[in-house]
């Protein structure tokens, strides 16, 4: 049988895997993820950067397997609360928050924060702009058989509202508007967000930094 170009994305997270399959479609590779190695251990996330956290997921994970991995940190900056939650989205909340923990704690710190109040873009918008926002990813690859890095960071900019709109998305995604589109990311159809996102963006940029990337 012919060697098959193995990716490893690692994530658990099934929201992850599923855009990162989407974006990867086409492609002559066989993606699989952690969900696929349930004795794999978790990698602590203690970067103070995306970037940080993810290379150092995607060196330690593909040293543990001896195939190529691609990891990511992606996040929530907003801008009335100084860039938070940033590198700790994924557990603002609590270690093991939920995406609703998250997005429940967001409104409130946003509600309680002064300069948020002071600064709500627009009184008269529906819905109610709360804060300009960022999505941002930050996407490593590793090859542990040629020692090859690819590092790639991209953002998406939106806005935080004052509810959530939306169930197709994960995450933040019911909280972060689009005023180009007049949804939320989790109000877009999955194509549409596949062409749009911090993640969608990275991968591309990565894909284009793949070629010639001899993988197994």
């Amino acid at each position: 049988m012919p060697n098959l170009n193995v990716i490893v994305i690692a994530t658990r997270n099934a929201g992850k895997v599923r855009e990162f399959a989407a974006l990867f479609a086409g492609k002559q590779l066989v993606i699989r993820s952690l969900l696929d190695y349930a004795e794999i251990p978790s990698v602590e996330e203690d970067g103070l950067t995306f970037g940080a956290n993810a290379l150092k997921k995607a060196k330690a994970l593909a040293l543990e397997l001896g195939v190529p991995v691609l990891a990511d940190d992606s996040g929530l900056c907003v801008d009335a609360l100084n860039g938070a939650p940033g590198v700790w989205s994924a557990r603002f909340a609590g270690e093991h928050a939920t995406d609703a923990d998250n997005n429940a704690k967001l409104l409130l710190a946003l509600q309680n924060d002064e300069q948020s109040a002071s600064e709500k873009l627009s009184a008269d918008s529906s819905p109610l702009l709360l804060s300009k926002a960022q999505y941002v990813c930050a996407l490593a690859m590793y090859n542990p058989l040629t020692d090859e890095v690819i590092q790639v960071e991209q953002t998406c900019e939106g806005f935080i509202i004052q509810e959530t709109r939306g169930s197709r998305g994960f995450g933040y995604d019911p909280l972060f508007y689009l005023p180009e589109f007049g949804l939320t990311m989790a109000e877009l159809p999955h194509d549409q967000k596949n062409q749009i996102s911090h993640r969608a963006k990275a991968l591309q940029l990565l894909l284009q930094r793949m070629d010639g990337l001899e993988l197994k």
